[in-house]
C-alpha cells in the first residue's frame, strides 16, 4: 500500500535546504501550517523564499521565520498585521513581491496545472503592470530594486497583464483531513490558499487532524487529490485563534 505518512514534522521538512522556495498556505489565522513551520524554525534552513497569502503575524506562522531572519523574500498579498515585516521590509532586510490575492492564488493553481502563464486584468494600469513596485528598499527610504513591467496583451478591446505561474520547491498546508494516500479535506475558511499551494510544490508536506484510512473520504470529499502530496504527518485537533477581537461595550 502507498502510505505517505512520516512520523513527525521534523522528520517531513528534514531534508528542506537553505534557498528553498516554499509556498505556504493559510489565510490570516486561519489554515495555517504552524506546526510543520515550527519544524522548519528547528531545522534551521534559512535564506528561504515565501510564496503566501500573508507572512504571518508577529509571532505566528511565518512570522516565527521572518523573527529568525530566516526569509529573504516573499510572494505575498496582504502584509499588514506583521510590524517585524514591516521594519525589515522598510529597513532594506526583505524583497517583498506584493501580489492580488486573487492574481496570487491563480499563479499557485497554474503553477500546479502545468500553467506556465496566464492573463488577468488585474492591476492593469498599476505599477503591479507597468513596474516600479519596490521589491527592495535601500533601508534609507529609498527603492533599491524595483519591479520590471510586465508584458500585456489586448484580447477583445480588453487590456490584460501576464502573471507566471509559480512552481515551489516545497509546500506546507493544513488540513482538516486526510488519508494515507494523502487525499485531503479542508474545513471551511482553510480552503483557501490550501489547495493551490499544496498543487505547486514539487513537494507537498501536510499536516492533518485527523488521519484516516484510504476509502474513508469519499471521492466526492476530496479537496486535494493525494497526487499532489508527497508526506502526511497527522498533528491533532488544532486551535485556531483571533486575529482582530471586537467587543461591545
Amino acid at each position: 500500500m502507498l502510505d505517505k505518512v512520516v512520523a513527525s514534522a521534523t522528520e517531513a521538512v528534514a531534508d528542506i535546504p537553505d534557498g528553498s522556495s516554499i509556498a505556504v498556505g493559510g489565510f490570516g489565522l486561519v489554515g495555517v501550517p504552524e506546526i510543520l513551520i515550527a519544524a522548519v524554525l528547528e531545522q534551521g534552513a534559512t535564506d528561504l523564499e515565501t510564496i503566501s497569502n500573508n507572512c504571518g503575524t508577529d509571532g505566528f506562522g511565518l512570522g516565527v521565520l521572518l523573527a529568525q531572519h530566516r526569509i529573504r523574500r516573499t510572494i505575498s498579498s496582504y502584509v499588514g498585521s506583521n510590524k517585524e515585516f514591516a521594519r525589515q521590509y522598510l529597513g532594506g532586510e526583505l524583497e517583498v513581491e506584493l501580489t492580488p490575492q486573487g492574481t496570487l492564488a491563480e499563479r499557485l493553481r497554474a503553477g500546479g496545472a502545468g500553467i506556465p502563464a496566464f492573463f488577468t486584468p488585474a492591476g492593469v494600469g498599476t505599477q503591479v503592470a507597468d513596474g516600479g513596485l519596490p521589491l527592495r528598499y535601500d533601508g534609507s527610504g529609498g527603492i533599491a530594486v524595483a519591479s520590471p513591467p510586465k508584458e500585456t496583451r489586448e484580447f477583445d478591446g480588453i487590456t490584460y497583464v501576464m502573471e507566471r505561474g509559480i512552481v515551489a520547491d516545497y509546500a506546507l498546508v493544513h488540513a482538516w483531513k486526510g488519508d494515507r494516500h494523502g487525499n485531503l479535506v479542508f474545513h471551511a475558511s482553510a480552503r483557501n490558499f490550501n489547495p493551490p499551494a499544496a498543487a505547486s510544490g514539487r513537494i507537498t508536506v501536510a499536516q492533518v487532524e485527523h488521519l484516516v484510512e484510504p476509502g474513508e473520504i469519499g471521492p466526492d470529499e476530496v479537496h486535494t487529490p493525494g497526487i499532489h502530496v508527497q508526506r502526511v504527518v497527522h498533528v491533532g485537533p488544532v486551535e485556531v485563534g483571533i486575529e482582530q477581537r471586537t467587543v461591545r461595550a
